[in-house]
């Protein structure tokens, strides 16, 4: 559930990135802009690095959604080594340049989105 939830959100964030600008760039300049949405963040992103992890054997790509799960993990304990206010210092500063790019992000996430979703189940591509 929560890997497909993943998928679907990187789904929704691409469309928004394409139809409702606005709200996308709304979204993505809130990460780290307090202390408790640090944590939230800090907090899914374990939940779902754990999960693609849990999911991987059962999906159609075991190894990128290990590696991929793995990676989440690593770079989420890596973070929470951080202080928020370095993490809010460090997406004040690197968002708006990012935000630049919004349509690539929005179709990239689309894209990985979809990918996601259709790779929870056995028997595609594999």
């Amino acid at each position: 559930m929560v890997v497909a939830l993943a998928g679907a959100f990187l789904v929704v964030l691409g469309l928004l990135a394409w139809v409702r600008t606005a709200i996308a760039e709304r979204f993505l300049l809130g990460f780290a802009s307090s202390q408790s949405l640090h944590v939230l963040e800090l907090v899914l992103r374990l939940s779902i690095g754990t999960a693609f992890v849990v999911h991987a054997p059962a999906s159609r790509w075991p190894e990128g959604f290990s590696i991929f799960g793995w990676m989440l993990v690593g770079t989420t304990l890596c973070l929470s080594l951080v202080p928020w206010r370095w993490h809010r210092r460090f997406a004040e500063r690197t968002v708006p340049q990012a935000l630049r790019f919004l349509r690539l992000i929005g179709t990239s996430s689309l894209l990985f989105g979809s990918a996601i979703l259709f790779a929870m189940e056995p028997g595609g591509l594999s």
